[in-house]
């Protein structure tokens, strides 16, 4: 009993629970759940499964919150729409017409803009489920969840700066051109097939320096990484991304694995940088100035796209 009792004859019993005011008891109550219910379908199930993680001891960045429920129904949904979309350019591109297969693939390589087109809807379809799943389902910014956050510049940091990233992938390209010379069989690669006409290199440059490194460093170094990083560890991570990056260009390298290991050195670069400052800012700078070098290299041995190894 002290001076402070309200009622010093009668002293409290320690044993009962505290009593809450009726003013305090709501203050208390559980909250309502920030989500709603599952709608029944396996897109909502993706987006409102929680990641099953102690958040508080991961760093910043792989604090995300998909999981690998998320990731399953997103490959699934990545490969099902690839298939629709490039089935839906086959039957509009070949249309009234009675093509061998022979004759269908042949139309299709003369025609760049059917490749370009059907990657570039693709990856719109890509970044359509992410939004939705991450940013309506969730109600989360969309760019910030994907990593997309300010590179912090300041040189206490010791991150560096924008330019030093751009001018490294540009560095970085130059190194690769110099260790793919020495790497047999790479002028029949495929992706060599859109160079033999000037609307085709033109294309492909044109999706490789304003479309790829947003899509790709969305995918990989926002998507991809920190789901591996923080469930697997940061080095297992950033190496499984870089070589999944390195196989996913697989196929337009002929599987070439020369040319497909040093994609994978650099998709290793990439991530590395992504893991180092915490934004997928970094990579996206250093994929940009990798595939900006690449396409100012074009222009300046096709003279400007006029005159084509073996031009049509």
């Amino acid at each position: 009993m002290t001076l402070f009792d309200d009622n010093p004859l009668k002293p409290p019993d320690e044993n009962l629970p505290a009593q809450l005011a009726p003013d305090q008891t709501t203050e208390f109550a559980p909250p309502e759940p920030l989500t709603p219910p599952l709608a029944g379908d396996p897109i909502s199930y993706a987006a409102l499964s929680p990641a099953t993680y102690a958040s508080s001891s991961l760093p910043e960045d792989l604090r995300i919150p998909w999981s690998w429920v998320h990731l399953v129904v997103f490959l699934v949904f990545g490969f099902g729409s690839l298939v629709i979309v490039q089935l839906g350019g086959v039957l509009l591109l070949s249309a009234n017409k009675h093509l061998s297969q022979k004759q269908l693939q042949q139309l299709i390589e003369s025609k760049p803009q059917f490749l370009v087109g059907t990657n570039i809807l693709w990856f719109a379809l890509i970044f359509l489920f992410l939004y939705v799943t991450l940013s309506v389902l969730r109600g989360l910014p969309f760019w910030q969840t994907l990593g997309w956050k300010k590179l912090n510049t300041d040189p206490i940091a010791g991150k560096g700066s924008p330019w030093m990233y751009f001018f490294s992938g540009c560095g970085l390209a130059i190194f690769v051109a110099i260790a793919s010379s020495r790497i047999k069989n790479v002028d029949h690669v495929p992706i060599q097939e859109l160079f033999k006409s000037r609307t085709g290199a033109m294309l492909l440059m044109a999706m490789a320096v304003f479309v790829a490194p947003l899509v790709e460093e969305t995918v990989f170094r926002g998507y991809l990484y920190p789901l591996f990083a923080k469930s697997l560890g940061v080095l297992p991570g950033i190496l499984i991304t870089g070589l999944l990056f390195g196989l996913m260009h697989g196929a337009q390298l002929g599987w070439t694995w020369g040319l497909v290991a040093l994609l994978t050195l650099v998709g290793v670069i990439f991530t590395f940088a992504r893991a180092r400052t915490g934004t997928v800012v970094a990579s996206f700078l250093l994929h940009l100035g990798y595939n900006s070098m690449i396409a100012v290299t074009s222009i300046i041995a096709t003279k400007g796209f006029t005159q084509m190894p073996m031009g049509k």
